[in-house]
C-alpha cells in the first residue's frame, strides 16, 4: 500500500541543490531555445556539417545526456545516496543480466535463421508472419508469466525494477510509433525546421530529448520519494480534496487516449503490411499482444516486455540505417558518416529546382489548381456540371461495351463525388491547396539543412516568413519538451525504481538508450533522401520497383506516384512520400533482403505496442485508482482496484481501435497534440507544487482546468470543420502558432492563473488541507 507518512517527505530539494539546478537549467536553455533561435546566423561549415545543423541533430542530444548524467552523479552524492547495494539485489540484478544477455544472443539468433532460410526459398509472407507471430507470442508470454493481482506489482512492478533496465522500458515506452515509423519521415519531407507554418524534423529530436532534463532535473526524484502509484495521486498527495485528482485523472485519460490512438494505428499499419490482411483485422491482431501484457500483468509484465521490445526496436532501426550508410558512404557508423551528405543533396535539390521536366511538373500542378479554384468560384453550376459529365461518361463506356472493370471504376467516381455545395467547397479547397503546394520547388520540401523559411534580410513578406516560422518551430519545441515532463504514463515508471537515487541514474539511462536512436533517425533521413534524389528519380514508371505498388495499394496516404506530365518518367515532384513510410520502406529502398523489412516492421510494432502497453495502464489506472476506489484503503479494495483497472483498460483499448481505424490523423500530429494536453494541464501546477509551498487547492484546481481548456479550445477551434461548421472566418490563429503547439497558450495560461490565485488565496478556509 502506499506509504502512511507521505506528507513527512512532501518538500522542496535541499537549498545545496538549488544552485546546481540553476546552472545546468542554464546550459539546458543554451543549447536548444538559445541555438535554434540564433540557427540561421550559425551556418559556417565544419568538416562538410553545417554547425547549427550539428547541434540540432546530435550535439545538443549529446549535451542533454550530459546534464542528466551530471545531475544524477552530484545530486546523489550530496544526497548520500550512493549507498553499498545489498547483497540480495546484487543476485537479483546477475540473474537479470545473464537472461537479458541470452535473450539478445537467441534473438540474433532467430534474425540469422530467418535470413539463411529466406535464402533457402522461404516465401516473403511467410517471413513477415513469422516475424510477427515470433514477437506478439513472446510478449505475450512475458504477460502470462508476470500476471498478478498484487497492488504494488501491478501499479509499480513492486519498485525493484535496476536503472539501467527501467531506462531501457522508458526508452521503449518513449519511442512509439512517432518516433520509430514518422520522425525519419518528418525530417526527410520538412528537413531541420521545415516551410512556413510547419515545423521541421529536428524539432522533434529537440524537444524529445531536451524534455527528459526537466524530467530529471524537476519531477522525477521528487515524484518517486512520495511511493505512489500514479500522477493524478500526486496531486491528491499534495493539495488534499477530491477534484485535484479528479481532474488529473481525466486529463490522464484525454492525453494517454489520442496518444494511444497513434500508437494503435501504428499496430494495424505494421500488422497489415506484414501479414497481407486488412488494415482494421491488423488492428485486432497486434491489439491482442497489448492486453496480454497489459491486462494480466499490470507494470510488472509491462516493464520486462518494454525491455524486450527495446531490444527488437533498436536492431530494426540500426541495421537498415547502418546498412544504407554502408552502401552509400563504406562507413556503417550513420550518425558519424551521414554529414558527407548533405552537400550532396544540396547539390540534387539545385538541379531539381531548375530543371525542365521538373518545372513541366509544376505548371501541371498550377493548371490544377486553377482549375479547381474556378470550379469554387462557379459553385453550385460546376458540382452540377461535374455530376452530369461524368454520367454522360459512364453511358457514353456502356454504349461502347466497354470492360465492366472499367464501368464499375467510372460508376464509383461518380459515388464519390461530393454531395452538395458545402461538401464541394471543402474538398476543393483542399485540392487546390494541395495541388499549390506541390507547384513549388522540391514539391513544397524545404531545402534539407535551411533553418526557417523565409529570408530574414528579404523582402517585408520574407522577413514575415521568417518570423512565423522560426516562432513555430520554437512553440513546438516548448510543448514537446513541457509535455514530456507531464506525461503520465513516462512519469509512472520512475515510480518502479528501488530507491531515488535509481530514480535519477534511470533518466539517465533513458536518455541513453533513447538517444541511440534519435541520433540515427536524421541520418537515415539524409540516406533515404539522397537515395530517392539520385537512384529513384529519374527511373521509368514501368521499372519502379514492386514495393512501391505494394505499399501504395495498402495505403495511398503512405506512397503515391503520378506521371503528370506525361513522359513516363518519375519526377521528384510525382513522388509523394508520406511520413510514416520512409522508415518502413527503407529495407526495400536499400535493397536489402526481406528478412529485414520484417525486422523493421516487427521493430514498429515493437515501438507502438510497447508505449500503447504503458498508456492503456495508465488509463486504467487513472479511471480505476484515482477515479472510483481512490478511498479504499483495505486489501479488499486494493483487490477490487486492480481488477477494475483490467476492465477498464479492456474497454479502454477496444475504443481506441474503433478511433484508430477511421484513419483520424497521421501519427506525429496525434501524439504531438496529446503532449501540448498534458503539458498544460500537468505541468504548470505539478513544478510549482513541488518546489513553492504556497500552492493552493483552490489554484492548483484553476490552474489545472485553465491550462487544460485553453489548449483544447485553441486545437478544437481551429479545425478545418468546426471553422466551417460554425461560420468563422480568418485563420484564428494567435501570433501565427499552429493548433499542435497549443500547449505554449495553455501553460502559460495556467501558470499564471496558478500563480495569482495562490497569492490571493493563502490562508482562506477554502485552501486548507
Amino acid at each position: 500500500m502506499v506509504d502512511a507518512n507521505l506528507s513527512t517527505r512532501n518538500s522542496p530539494p535541499a537549498a545545496n541543490l538549488m544552485g546546481l539546478h540553476g546552472w545546468l537549467l542554464l546550459v539546458w536553455f543554451a543549447a536548444s531555445f538559445g541555438l535554434v533561435f540564433f540557427a540561421h546566423d550559425l551556418q559556417q561549415v565544419v568538416a562538410g556539417w553545417p554547425v547549427s545543423y550539428w547541434f540540432a541533430a546530435q550535439g545538443s542530444v549529446i549535451m542533454f545526456i550530459g546534464i542528466v548524467a551530471v545531475f544524477a552523479w552530484v545530486a546523489n552524492r550530496q544526497e548520500g545516496q550512493a549507498a553499498e547495494v545489498p547483497a540480495a539485489v546484487k543476485v537479483y540484478n546477475r540473474r537479470l543480466h545473464q537472461r537479458f544477455a541470452t535473450f539478445v544472443v537467441l534473438l540474433v539468433m532467430f534474425i540469422l535463421a530467418l535470413t539463411l532460410a529466406e535464402q533457402g526459398g522461404l516465401r516473403k509472407i511467410w517471413v513477415g508472419a513469422i516475424f510477427l507471430f515470433a514477437t506478439v507470442f513472446l510478449y505475450a508470454l512475458i504477460g502470462i508469466y508476470g500476471r498478478t493481482s498484487n497492488a504494488s506489482e501491478y501499479y509499480v512492478a513492486g519498485r525493484r525494477i535496476p536503472a539501467m533496465y527501467n531506462g531501457m522500458a522508458v526508452a521503449a515506452d518513449w519511442m512509439s510509433a512517432a518516433s520509430f515509423i514518422s520522425m525519419a519521415g518528418g525530417l526527410y519531407l520538412q528537413g531541420f525546421s521545415g516551410s512556413g507554418m510547419q515545423p521541421g524534423g529536428l524539432v522533434y529530436v529537440l524537444g524529445w530529448t531536451g524534455g527528459f532534463c526537466l524530467v530529471a532535473l524537476f519531477v522525477a526524484p521528487y515524484l518517486r520519494q512520495l511511493n505512489l502509484y500514479t500522477l493524478p495521486e500526486y496531486f491528491a498527495h499534495r493539495f488534499g480534496g477530491r477534484w485535484p485528482r479528479i481532474i488529473a485523472a481525466w486529463s490522464a485519460v484525454l492525453c494517454s487516449f489520442i496518444y494511444v490512438v497513434a500508437q494503435i494505428y501504428g499496430v494495424g499499419l505494421i500488422t497489415s503490411r506484414l501479414t497481407g490482411v486488412q488494415f482494421e483485422i491488423g488492428i485486432l491482431l497486434g491489439l491482442g499482444g497489448v492486453l496480454v501484457c497489459s491486462f494480466l500483468g499490470g507494470m510488472r509484465a509491462v516493464t520486462w516486455t518494454q525491455v524486450t521490445q527495446y531490444v527488437v526496436v533498436i536492431l530494426a532501426f540500426l541495421i537498415p540505417v547502418s546498412w544504407l550508410a554502408y552502401k552509400q558512404l563504406g562507413n556503417p557508423v550513420a550518425a558519424v558518416a551521414y554529414g558527407q551528405q548533405l552537400p550532396k543533396i544540396a547539390e540534387l535539390e539545385q538541379h531539381l529546382m531548375t530543371a525542365p521536366d521538373e518545372q513541366q511538373v509544376i505548371k501541371e500542378y498550377l493548371r490544377r489548381a486553377h482549375d479547381f479554384e474556378r470550379k469554387l468560384a462557379e459553385l453550385p453550376a460546376s458540382l452540377e456540371q461535374e455530376k452530369r459529365a461524368q454520367k454522360e461518361m459512364i453511358q457514353s463506356l456502356m454504349g461502347a461495351h466497354a470492360e465492366e472493370s472499367v464501368i464499375v471504376a467510372a460508376r464509383r467516381q461518380l459515388a464519390a463525388m461530393p454531395r452538395d455545395e458545402d461538401a464541394a467547397r471543402a474538398r476543393w479547397t483542399q485540392a487546390r491547396q494541395e495541388n499549390l503546394m506541390r507547384a513549388q520547388p522540391l514539391a513544397g520540401m524545404p531545402a534539407h539543412t535551411q533553418p526557417f523559411a523565409g529570408d530574414p534580410e528579404g523582402t517585408a513578406q520574407e522577413q514575415e516568413k521568417f518570423e512565423v516560422s522560426r516562432r513555430n518551430f520554437l512553440a513546438l519545441m516548448f510543448c514537446l519538451m513541457i509535455g514530456t515532463a507531464g506525461l503520465p504514463h513516462l512519469l509512472t515508471r520512475f515510480y518502479t525504481t528501488r530507491t531515488v537515487a535509481e530514480a535519477r541514474n534511470s533518466v539517465t539511462w533513458s536518455l541513453f538508450f533513447i538517444a541511440l536512436l534519435y541520433l540515427s533517425a536524421p541520418a537515415l533521413a539524409v540516406l533515404v533522401k539522397y537515395e530517392v534524389m539520385s537512384q529513384l528519380v529519374g527511373m521509368r514508371f514501368d521499372a519502379l520497383p514492386v514495393w512501391i505498388a505494394q505499399w501504395a495499394k495498402l495505403d495511398p496516404a503512405l506512397i503515391s506516384v503520378s506521371d503528370i506530365n506525361g513522359d513516363h518518367i518519375l519526377q521528384f515532384a510525382e513522388l509523394q512520400l508520406g511520413p510514416d513510410i520512409v522508415m518502413l520502406a527503407t529495407p526495400e529502398l536499400g535493397g536489402l533482403p526481406y528478412v529485414v523489412s520484417g525486422l523493421v516492421a516487427a521493430g514498429g510494432l515493437a515501438a507502438a505496442l510497447s508505449t500503447a502497453d504503458g498508456l492503456l495502464l495508465t488509463i486504467g489506472n487513472a479511471l480505476a485508482h484515482d477515479l472510483f476506489y481512490w478511498q479504499d484503503t483495505d486489501r479488499a479494495g486494493a483487490v477490487r482496484r486492480v481488477m477494475l483497472s483490467k476492465f477498464a483498460l479492456l474497454l479502454v483499448a477496444l475504443v481506441a481501435a474503433y478511433v484508430a481505424a477511421q484513419r483520424p490523423a497521421d501519427i506525429l500530429f496525434l501524439v504531438s497534440a496529446s503532449f501540448s494536453l498534458a503539458g498544460s494541464a500537468f505541468v504548470p501546477v505539478m513544478i510549482l507544487g513541488i518546489f513553492w509551498r504556497g500552492v493552493t487547492r483552490v489554484a492548483a484546481v484553476a490552474g489545472m482546468l485553465t491550462g487544460l481548456l485553453t489548449t483544447l479550445y485553441y486545437m478544437v477551434i481551429n479545425l478545418s470543420a468546426v471553422r466551417t461548421l460554425l461560420s468563422l472566418k480568418g485563420s484564428g490563429l494567435w501570433f501565427d502558432i499552429e493548433p499542435v503547439s497549443a500547449g505554449v497558450f495553455g501553460v502559460g495560461a495556467g501558470l499564471l492563473v496558478t500563480v495569482v490565485l495562490s497569492w490571493l488565496t493563502r490562508g482562506s478556509a477554502a485552501s486548507a488541507r
